[in-house]
């Protein structure tokens, strides 16, 4: 008679049940970058989303970080991410977005590099939040070395391992042990900031887990069937959109912290105090809605548009002030012409008609307009050697027809202009012309 063969149960493989590096499509506040992070490391996803909140406010990291996380994840289910899908020319919602938000956290870094105290604390903040991230994921994870628990097979200490009969029926699954004490990270966060039902004990448990007390217990209790209705009213109905409050509250805070500074800091600054204090509205609202309410793609494509707009605000020269004003510089003489003169915001013309250049004799004066327009009158008789510099504009010169505008950016001009023919020439006008933002206009006095 052939005895059964009997075969060793293999140990389970833990690579094959520890989590995989992946967007959630469940626990999803924007592109789902934070809960799987907060799966895979065993930490509540809500410590990443402030984190990158923080990071966002103050440095811009924080967008770059989970712009390239959402591209190079892939979904739960999914193995293609937003990247390839980009490069192979599918250009979808949540590919443009992250995109969108990388650039834009691109360009608060930019803006930020020069402020080392601001780039010291994101760096420290970051460089914890990746240690602690490590350390969970490591703790979670047992030593290879490990010695087995001889009561977790069934088997008394000494006895030989379990072996499995073959025609013998399996043993029975048993579902997983429920934790002694509940811990801050497994208790499930609901929409109202309150801590859920234990349930399982476990973080990512099944969800056919039903907290529901039984029939006979509800109905010797109407406050628990009460509270047991309210519960599944605001399952069915979801949480509350607040997404036109947060940017209603980021307008208003905006609009403050530019009026404020207003009338008495450049322009820059001015835009930059506001589209930062949006921008924090912004980024409050993203964390708030982990807890309270729900935001959708308009509140992080305002907060987007909001951050590029940032970074545009903090390129400006801070020449630039905010009240549009209109000079005129009228030297009468050789010896009453300046070094040099400047102006803000607005239209400044340096009329040098009555200046009188002897002849092999050279004037040097330098004129600077940080945004708008810079007008040059010189008289019929002068030979002109200029040094134009337009950082975004135009350049119109005598020869030059005045509808004729080109306008380009990092505009450099050297330019010779010799008096009329018939007109006897006098000295020599060596000009240093230069305005950020409009035009500069050259142009020769009528006889």
């Amino acid at each position: 008679m052939t005895q059964p063969t009997e075969t060793p149960v293999a140990p389970p493989d833990q690579a094959a049940t520890a989590p995989q590096l992946r967007r959630s499509g469940r626990n999803k506040v924007i592109g789902g970058v934070c809960g799987g992070l907060g799966r895979y490391c065993d930490i509540d996803p809500v410590i990443f989303r402030i984190a990158l909140g923080v990071l966002t406010v103050i440095s811009g990291l924080g967008l770059v970080f989970y712009g390239f996380a959402w591209l190079l994840l892939p979904l739960d289910g999914e193995e293609e991410n937003e990247g390839r899908r980009l490069l192979t020319g599918r250009v979808e919602g949540p590919a443009l977005a992250a995109v969108l938000m990388a650039l834009a956290g691109c360009g608060i870094f930019l803006s930020t590099l020069n402020n080392g105290s601001v780039m010291a604390f994101a760096g420290q903040l970051a460089l914890a939040v990746a240690g602690v991230a490590v350390w969970s994921q490591r703790r979670s994870v047992a030593p290879a070395d490990a010695v087995p628990d001889p009561a977790a097979d069934g088997t008394a200490p000494g006895a030989a391992p379990q072996t499995l009969v073959l025609g013998d029926a399996p043993p029975e699954t048993k579902a997983p042990p429920t934790p002694a004490s509940p811990s801050w990270w497994r208790d499930p966060i609901v929409k109202d900031g309150t801590t859920g039902p234990v349930g399982t004990g476990y973080l990512w448990g099944a969800e056919d887990a039903d907290p529901v007390p039984p029939a006979g217990a509800r109905e010797r209790d109407p406050k628990a069937a009460a509270r047991a209705g309210k519960a599944a009213d605001r399952a069915t109905r979801g949480p509350r959109p607040i997404g036109g409050l947060v940017f209603l509250l980021a307008l208003l805070a905006g609009g403050i912290a530019t009026s404020v500074g207003w009338d008495h800091r450049p322009l820059g600054t001015t835009l930059q105090i506001g589209l930062t204090a949006a921008l924090a509205v912004f980024g409050l609202g993203l964390v708030t809605s982990a807890f309270v309410g729900r935001t959708g793609f308009g509140t992080l494509f305002a907060a987007v548009a909001t951050a590029a707009l940032l970074a545009g605000a903090s390129a400006l020269p801070k020449t630039i002030d905010t009240h549009w004003t209109r000079t005129d510089w009228t030297p009468t003489a050789v010896t009453a012409v300046q070094p040099s003169y400047a102006l803000g915001t607005g239209e400044g013309t340096l009329d040098l008609t009555r200046v009188a250049v002897p002849a092999g004799q050279s004037v040097s004066t330098r004129a600077e307009v940080a945004a708008g327009r810079l007008r040059v009158v010189v008289p019929e008789d002068v030979t002109v050697k200029a040094r134009i510099s337009v950082g975004l504009g135009d350049v119109q010169l005598p020869s030059e027809a005045p509808e004729d505008i080109d306008i380009h950016p990092d505009q450099k001009r050297t330019v010779t202009l010799f008096p009329p023919a018939g007109v006897t020439p006098s000295g020599t006008l060596d000009l240093e012309l230069h305005v950020s933002l409009g035009q500069v206009e050259v142009a020769r006095a009528a006889s």
